[in-house]
């Protein structure tokens, strides 16, 4: 064969390779082409909410593109879903409070006929009652809603246990005087917590309250003790404890368990966990052995 036959059958044979690889490249790129398309149509029902989720098939640095897109896909019906459940249930809570404000108003409203009347300058006072218990709520609410929001502010330092405890108790002698109860809190030496003390004091009014209510002409007890890892504050009183079947739902907004206080909210606990929760501490409901609630709260030191 001679040297020219020999140059042409190399030179069709790089022709025949470049064709090959050429079609082999544009196969390629066509199907490529075709997956991003797919992917783009994907995305665009997964705006419209319509897109199944899926799973990558295949290998390769594509599929694993492929599948990124599919959790992310995945997550975000997760995060609508979260979304609307949210709705939902704020929805729910704005009904049981315009519930909540419609009975003191229509009381406000008829206590005022009457005393517009002359029959009773009592019924003034129980304008002052209900006129209390909106601003209480109406202040529960605010608060609640800068903490859903995360606008809430803590500013925490060093304070006193027995402190705490003392003046949230005070804050409480009209209660305490209307109830015939009395709160016992020993010294029990020096202990501190790193807290919030304003919010702090808020939330053991709550729980305080709470016991006042249930345990009518007797004694509220507060102690506390620390170890290296966390601070505990206990409070208890001495009426019936709590209904097994409220346990479970103690701490959940609005919620009013059995032989709760007529014109209650429902919210005064809820307030105290998130209070606590919000400064590194835990809160748990239980009964005593020995008969009645208690309320047992942790503060850890990190």
């Amino acid at each position: 064969m001679s040297g020219w036959e020999q140059g042409g059958l190399a030179a069709a044979g790089f022709l025949t390779g470049i064709l090959f690889f050429s079609a082999i490249y544009f196969y390629q790129r066509r199907k490529e082409v075709r997956r991003i398309r797919a992917l783009a149509g994907y995305l665009e029902e997964a705006h419209l909410g319509n897109a199944p989720v899926l799973s990558a098939c295949g290998e390769g640095e594509f599929a694993k593109l492929e599948d990124e897109i599919y959790k992310t896909v995945t997550f975000l019906y997760q995060t609508r879903e979260d979304a609307l459940r949210a709705k939902q249930e704020f929805a729910g809570h704005l009904s049981d409070i315009a519930h909540q404000i419609k009975t003191p108003i229509t009381a406000m409203s008829l206590a005022l006929q009457l005393t517009e009347q002359g029959e009773d300058r009592h019924h003034l006072e129980q304008i002052r009652k209900q006129l209390l218990r909106l601003t209480y709520l109406e202040e529960a609410l605010l608060l609640l809603a800068r903490m859903d929001a995360g606008t809430f502010p803590i500013q925490k330092k060093e304070t006193d246990v027995f402190t705490l405890l003392v003046l949230s108790s005070d804050h409480l002698q009209e209660l305490s005087a209307e109830n015939g109860t009395m709160t016992e809190i020993p010294e029990l030496g020096s202990m501190s917590v790193t807290v919030d003390p304003d919010w702090t004091m808020e939330a053991l009014m709550n729980l305080m309250k709470n016991c006042m209510e249930h345990g009518a002409g007797k004694t509220i007890h507060c102690s506390y003790e620390q170890n290296p890892l966390y601070t505990q504050i206990m409070i208890r009183d001495e009426g019936e404890g709590f209904a097994k079947e409220d346990l479970p739902h103690l701490f959940e907004r609005f919620y009013r368990g059995r032989g709760a206080k007529e014109g209650g909210i429902g919210i005064g606990l809820a307030l105290a966990k998130e209070l606590i929760e919000r400064q590194n501490g835990t809160i748990l409901a239980k009964n005593m052995p020995e008969g009645g609630a208690c309320f047992e709260i942790r503060f850890y030191r990190h």
